[in-house]
């Protein structure tokens, strides 16, 4: 979505070249972006694309540009350049008019579906272990990232693989089977997926110890692992569920669907959901199918022990096993099936994006590389969505030693220090207890996605829930705050913000045209932030713009401002601002209160 005054000078632009260099640009050659704030101007125009065309050096092709722009259109005021930056000032009026086309609860999004159909995939857990710090940072990454594709007009999917077979389930199978006794997530009251968790735990702490046993034996370490018996019962049992063992399918699927119960707890506890679900039980198949292909095809080749392989030395990578030996899958193989019976289910897909760790970087280069052996005409039309680690002030989390923040205990505990310190702010006296519970979740919560989503996805971070929860800075509270503060304002004035009208010709001083061109770069950042798949771009821009109105408003009349243009443009824009940011933390999965 481009707003009116983008729209006018885009034209503005295409026109004047062409009466100036006697050649019209397509619409794709004229970049139009704000302006950096170390330069004077409100719009840069990027000449260098344009210089071949106008037959100039980009410093004079700009400088030819700006000087007819300003000569021919009155709201054009000044021009600037900077090697092959043309900088250009707007007039008062232009932002003021301007301002109009933000009063609209849609502001800054493009029609729905105008795009292409695009799939996001995130979150997709082992379903052997509840959901950990890591897995917020992904769902909040994904989730972000398809509401982020739809504000820019994407027909979005949003999917997870749940990887739900495997030798990490047949671990705590083998598990509870050996020391669970029968309990059952209904005789223990604990959530399912904290159950399985444990069992997962208690097979690394049993596998451990009889590795000790074995090196005190006399045993090589990885001789001492191949004969765990533990370890031996995994194995056994992977095997038999792949052969379709009644007894192994049947715990399977129980232990499975208390999983699925604990897990659906906390999506919706997290405020993310899914239009489709991918069990890796069913894809594997397919991915066992294209890898025997691709076998008869010579594309891959077969080992000693039975083992199938690609080899990607002549591509700068390695060899990577497909199937093992006694032909049971690997991740890789479900992948495969994955990823082709994605594209055949939605014809109008146009490409999917994979939201998974940097760890696993590696791992989708080969994925890619093997579909285009394949000769799968999509395989061009993947992405791997790279983020870095949520680490600890203690070290990396691991699973199996237990040693994670359980995402369930995090949002608990969010939800209880924004509590906490609302009630000592004595902000929710004159609260019902409904609504002190509505608002703890909004800024425990909003906290605690800003904190997530405010980095670069590609950087590694340290989590602070301490900081995350601050009331000033770089956070969601601090964001929320002044977003009721704009709301109180427009409430104290008793005006309908669609009625609001002032003059054209009101002039708007600094702080005035800071807020308005914030406002009205919010079209752009969106369509930045899809472009990037970056959240980071949103949550950033609604900090900057909602500080620059803190500061705006400590010096800037609104309901009390006398003159009736002033006050009229002021309320507009602390309406914008209010629509704006709310729109903006809409799309990180951030509430904004009403009052607090």
């Amino acid at each position: 979505m481009i707003h009116a005054l983008d729209h006018q000078l885009h034209h503005a632009v295409l026109d004047t070249f062409e009466a100036t260099f006697g050649k019209r640009p397509s619409q794709e050659q004229i970049q139009i972006q704000t302006t950096r704030t170390e330069f004077e101007g409100d719009r840069t125009v990027v000449v260098f694309p344009l210089a071949g065309m106008a037959g100039a050096p980009p410093q004079v092709a700009a400088d030819r540009l700006g000087k007819a722009l300003v000569e021919t259109f009155d709201w054009i005021v000044k021009y600037g350049v900077v090697k092959g930056f043309l900088n250009l000032t707007l007039s008062d009026e232009s932002w003021s008019t301007a301002i109009q086309d933000a009063l609209t609860d849609s502001w800054g999004f493009a029609p729905k579906n105008s795009k292409s159909q695009v799939m996001v995939e995130y979150s997709s857990p082992n379903t052997n272990k509840p959901l950990h710090l890591g897995h917020l940072r992904n769902n909040f990454l994904g989730y972000s990232v398809a509401k982020i594709l739809e504000a820019a007009g994407h027909e979005v999917v949003k999917v997870q693989i749940i990887n739900d077979r495997g030798i990490h389930i047949c671990k705590s199978m083998v598990a509870w089977q050996k020391f669970g006794q029968g309990e059952t997530p209904a005789s223990t009251g604990e959530k399912g997926d904290k159950l399985v968790g444990r069992y997962y735990v208690a097979f690394d702490k049993a596998f451990k110890s009889e590795i000790a046993e074995g090196v005190a034996r006399g045993l090589e370490a990885k001789e001492a692992e191949n004969a765990s018996p533990i370890m031996q019962e995994a194995r056994s049992m992977l095997q038999r569920w792949e052969d379709n063992d009644a007894e192994v399918v049947d715990l399977w699927k129980t232990m499975n669907g208390w999983v699925y119960d604990g897990f659906n707890a906390t999506y919706s506890d997290m405020g993310v959901s899914f239009d489709k679900l991918y069990y890796e039980s069913d894809t594997y198949l397919l991915g066992k199918k294209h890898v025997e292909s691709g076998l008869a095809q010579g594309l891959f080749f077969r080992k000693d022990d039975g083992s199938i392989w690609v080899d990607l030395t002549e591509d700068g990578l390695d060899e990577k096993l497909l199937l093992r030996g006694d032909r049971t899958a690997v991740y890789m193989t479900q992948d495969i099936g994955t990823a082709i019976l994605r594209f055949q289910e939605h014809p109008k897909l146009d490409r999917q994006v994979y939201t998974v760790g940097n760890e696993q970087e590696y791992h989708f280069k080969v994925l890619f590389l093997i579909l285009k052996k394949l000769g799968f005409v999509q395989a061009d039309q993947n992405h791997h969505l790279s983020y870095g680690m949520v680490e600890l002030p203690e070290g990396k989390m691991k699973s199996r030693e237990g040693t994670v923040v359980d995402a369930d205990d995090l949002l608990l505990e969010m939800r209880t220090k924004a509590r906490e310190i609302s009630e000592e702010l004595g902000k929710v006296d004159d609260f019902s207890e409904k609504d002190k519970v509505a608002l703890a979740r909004q800024v425990g919560h909003g906290a605690l996605k800003y904190f997530l989503l405010k980095v670069a996805a590609a950087k590694s971070m340290m989590f602070d829930p301490q900081s995350s929860i601050d009331f000033f800075g770089n956070t969601a509270p601090f964001i929320q705050f002044n977003v009721v503060r704009c709301k109180s304002i427009l409430k104290s004035a008793k005006v309908n913000v669609s009625e609001l009208h002032w003059s054209a010709q009101t002039p708007l001083d600094d702080a005035e045209r800071t807020l308005a061109a914030g406002v009205l770069s919010f079209p752009s950042v969106v369509q930045e932030a899809a472009d990037a798949y970056d959240p980071s771009v949103i949550a950033n821009h609604c900090y900057d713009l909602i500080k620059a109105f803190s500061s705006f408003y400590q010096d800037h009349p609104i309901v009390k401002e006398t003159d009736h243009n002033t006050r009229n443009m002021r309320l507009a824009l602390c309406a914008t601002v209010s629509i704006t940011v709310s729109n903006g933390m809409s799309l990180l999965g951030i509430d904004m209160p009403d009052r607090m």
